[in-house]
């Protein structure tokens, strides 16, 4: 039986390079002298071994789905979006001072309007590199790049200079009305830093679905990603369809620093690099090939070896950055595609040779 070219990219490209990843860290662990069985068995024991792991592995999943789907609508279309980190600590930066600008207001008004001041900030920071690209040709991938550094130290720049107290490198915690940690959620999984920001996530998946594959909008956006002239020709607005893409795209990379700003650290920092949610999540969304349902599993998937690769070192000597190995390793593969879908085709071609053969 052929497997469908849509079926293999979906399904068996990303489990493929996982299980290649996964070895190539085992290979790595034993040729240094440590076990990789007594490791993967202790990353496993600590992502989902107590209901405080699982917190912290949904946890730090969220802010990588919202990325992720980031990511996904500016590659539909045709774009890299490499200035999601940048993005997101704008968001950051914007729902943590709205936040601490209006401490006076009730929750139903205070955590709402802190989420959209992150996914509009998100949304006009990368609407720069998408109105430079519709109307100028200007690479997204450079002016994302310049934009990223911008934002990094304009960000440290309006924490040391509004936000932190005297000499400080850090804002004052938000207002309780503004977070997304409950002490409901706190009891539940054993004091983690597990929020509601997984609900904010989620709907963010089911939105983009249904935007990319039930909308005009959606229909667009990958016309212009497949061929931009034909969509021109097609009479479709490549200009505003380019700068409607990348404003959702930052919105949601906006959304994701939003949960860390409110979720998960409760303030922002001077910062003395890009947070790295940003390009996890690009990592995210390429083993995902694109699909929200798969980014919501692939940045699981990272969680689990984010969070339990912390274990790794506790219960060993091994370094925790072997976990950096083997997430590496899997976005390789899923960049070596063309190796795998080979190797596919060899098998599937030996085997139609092998039953013909029977017959």
């Amino acid at each position: 039986m052929r497997i469908k070219n849509t079926t293999f990219y979906s399904i068996w490209i990303p489990i493929t390079s996982v299980v290649l990843g996964l070895l190539v860290g085992a290979i790595i662990m034993a040729l240094s002298g440590f076990d990789p069985l007594a490791n993967y068995i202790s990353l496993l024991t600590g992502a989902l071994g107590s209901a405080n792991a699982i917190g912290e592995v949904l946890r730090s999943a969220t802010p990588l789905i919202l990325t992720g789907l980031g990511f996904a609508v500016a590659n539909s279309a045709g774009f890299f979006n490499i200035g999601l980190a940048g993005q997101a600590l704008i968001g950051w930066l914007a729902s943590v001072s709205f936040a601490l600008a209006f401490p006076g207001l009730p929750s139903i008004l205070m955590l709402p309007g802190a989420i959209l001041a992150g996914a509009i900030a998100g949304a006009l920071w990368s609407g720069i590199a998408g109105f430079l690209r519709a109307y100028f040709g200007a690479s997204e991938v450079i002016t994302t790049i310049m934009l990223n550094y911008v934002a990094l130290y304009g960000t440290n720049a309006v924490v040391k200079s509004f936000l932190a107290a005297g000499d400080g490198d850090y804002s004052k915690t938000i207002p309780a009305a503004a977070r997304l940690r409950t002490p409901f959620l706190e009891q539940l999984t054993q004091n983690s830093t597990f929020h509601w920001g997984l609900l904010v996530a989620l709907a963010g998946a089911v939105v983009i679905w249904w935007l990319m594959k039930r909308t005009t909008m959606g229909f667009e956006i990958r016309a212009v990603g497949l061929n931009e002239d034909a969509a021109q020709y097609a009479g479709m607005s490549t200009k505003r369809t380019i700068i409607a893409a990348m404003l959702i795209s930052g919105a949601l990379a906006g959304l994701g620093g939003a949960m860390e700003g409110l979720g998960n650290f409760q303030n922002i920092i001077v910062n003395t690099a890009l947070p790295p949610i940003g390009f996890d999540g690009m990592s995210v969304s390429l083993l995902a090939g694109g699909s929200p349902i798969g980014i919501v599993l692939s940045a699981l998937l990272f969680g689990i070896l984010k969070i339990g690769g912390l274990n790794i070192s506790i219960a060993s000597t091994t370094p925790p950055e072997i976990v950096d190995i083997v997430i590496a390793a899997v976005i390789f593969f899923v960049g070596a595609n063309y190796i795998i879908r080979f190797a596919g085709q060899r098998l599937s071609s030996l085997k139609g040779k092998k039953e013909g053969a029977t017959k």
